[in-house]
């Protein structure tokens, strides 16, 4: 059998020693090629890998810069959930009222158009009224048929309302001097007598109680600034300075600090208080951050209570601080042991306070993540918004029900709840990018979530920190407009003023008669006498 050339195996061995060297030659080569070969595929998979990986990433901070680009463009120009109108929308609420809606302007193209009458203003059955009598002549009360005379069948009545502008008098306090004529002729020491001068808050001034507090409820409930009261009381033919007010509300504030503690005292002996803090800027304070904090206890409404119980007081204070860290509130909350309503702040660890969660921070950080999915999509953020609105439904249909009757419901109906939307959290968060905003969310609510349950265990625990933030609203609305305090001591006086007008708002008093009221009545309290006849649900009006 003829052998081929690649299968012949020479006889002698020197032929056999030289095939063997040039196979071996050829098979180093080969495999120096395939070496090659395979370090080439390596380096290219490690590319690939690696642009992989750089396309991952740069997708991963394009979606979040877009997600951050539709946030900012929502903060900004989407509608806002604050019930005060913003500085802006004072301008053309006018034409907001008088521009159709979106239905309408469908409903308009498809059918026809037909504007909502508007709701006529209820005038309110205690305002005063004054009649005026439109009559017709006596010549024209006959029968223009038969000559017999008239008589009356009825009336038509339409209401209009007047407004009288504010009324401004000097009150003056005139007090008779006597003296003694004899006394006088003998030429030895004159008796003169006069009747004491009346107490006055503010001795030698030319402030009453009810100028006082229209400054004070001008500028801290309605928001008007006092450069802005100046020219007021200038229309009215006053001068009264910006800085005499200032003057005014400084010392005003150092007397009532008095009730201040009180109320703080009466504040630390509640079950369950709820906080919140914002910046604010002091001219004079060599700080990045001064810090506004609000502290309250209650709700909006008195809480349901056993019948013949009266309703426990809602009180809300201010507190300035030339910082932000956690001393402040441990020093404010010093000895105090029972529930605190807080966001996500760290400050608050280092009180001894029991920390509750706040299930609106949750929801909003969800509802962010909503806002920057695909339009008519539904993603992870409607999954939890989802679980989170059944927790806020059983709240509602609990809001009457006592505190122990609370405390049974949520662990019957809300609990549950809890745990499905825990095990959901725990499967989502390795599922989707931590920097993204379904992931931020999903990463706070885990974090926050020891929190988050507190409300469960304890009826008297709200779900949410919104009262704080409803409280700190008045303070962060009048700041758009004054800006800035020139003083700590001016800082200081308002967080006192604001104190004492939230808190008689809170109790349904209105804070004008309530200072007024309080004004009449401080200077006459001697020292060491109690004032909790003065404070807002006690005092006499």
């Amino acid at each position: 059998m003829k052998k081929t050339r690649a299968t012949a195996i020479p006889d002698d061995v020197e032929s056999l020693k030289q095939q063997l060297l040039e196979m071996q030659t050829l098979l180093q080569k080969s495999q120096r090629e395939s070496l090659r070969h395979q370090q080439e595929s390596e380096r290219v998979q490690k590319e690939s890998a690696h642009h992989q990986r750089e396309a991952k990433r740069f997708q991963q901070l394009y979606n979040h810069a877009l997600e951050q680009w539709q946030l900012a463009l929502r903060k900004r120009f989407a509608a806002s959930s604050e019930g005060h109108p913003g500085q802006g929308e004072l301008f053309n609420e006018v034409e907001e009222c008088l521009t159709p809606s979106a239905e309408e302007v469908a409903a308009d193209e498809t059918i026809t158009y037909t504007r909502k009458k508007s709701r006529r203003p209820s005038l309110s059955a205690e305002l005063p009224r004054e009649d005026v009598v439109h009559d017709i002549a006596d010549a024209d009360k006959v029968c223009d048929d038969c000559g017999h005379d008239l008589h009356q069948m009825g009336e038509e009545v339409s209401e209009k309302l007047e407004f009288i502008p504010a009324t401004v008098k000097v009150i003056r306090h005139i007090r008779p001097k006597y003296s003694c004529r004899c006394c006088e002729q003998q030429a030895t020491r004159t008796t003169i007598k006069i009747a004491p001068a009346p107490a006055s808050l503010l001795p030698k001034s030319i402030a009453t109680p009810t100028l006082l507090s229209q400054i004070i409820t001008a500028k801290y409930q309605f928001g008007l600034p006092l450069y802005r009261q100046e020219a007021l009381f200038k229309s009215f033919g006053i001068e009264l300075h910006r800085q005499t007010m200032s003057r005014w509300l400084i010392r005003v504030s150092r007397q009532l600090m008095p009730l201040y503690q009180r109320l703080h005292a009466l504040m630390l002996e509640r079950p369950a208080l709820w906080s919140d803090d914002t910046p604010v800027k002091v001219l004079d304070v060599d700080k990045v951050q001064c810090t506004m904090w609000v502290y309250g206890c209650g709700g909006d409404k008195p809480e349901s209570l056993p019948n013949n119980t009266a309703s426990p007081p809602n009180i809300v204070l201010y507190d300035y601080q030339d910082g932000r860290g956690g001393i402040h509130p441990n020093t404010f909350l010093a000895g105090y042991h029972g529930l605190l309503h807080v966001d996500g702040y760290a400050g608050y660890h280092g009180t001894d306070a029991m920390l509750a969660g706040c299930w609106a921070h949750a929801r909003r950080k969800f509802i962010e993540a909503k806002a920057v999915q695909p339009k008519g999509k539904t993603g992870r953020a409607d999954q939890a918004l989802n679980l989170i609105q059944k927790l806020y439904g059983i709240e509602k249909s609990i809001r009457q029900l006592s505190i122990e009757d609370k405390r049974a419901a949520r662990q019957a109906h809300s609990a549950p709840i809890m745990e499905q939307l825990k095990a959901w959290l725990d499967k989502a968060l390795h599922q989707v990018p931590p920097k993204n905003a379904i992931g931020k969310a999903i990463g706070y609510t885990l974090n926050q979530w020891d929190k988050l349950q507190i409300y469960l265990e304890h009826g008297a625990a709200a779900i949410d920190n919104n009262r704080a933030e409803r409280a700190i609203k008045p303070f962060v609305i009048g700041r758009k407009n004054w800006l800035f305090s020139n003083s700590r001591s001016g800082a200081q006086a308002s967080a006192m003023l604001y104190s004492l007008i939230e808190t008689a708002k809170a109790n349904d008093v209105p804070p004008g008669v309530y200072l007024t009221a309080l004004f009449e009545q401080l200077p006459h309290l001697t020292d060491g006498e109690s004032v909790d006849h003065l404070l807002p649900w006690a005092i006499r009006l």
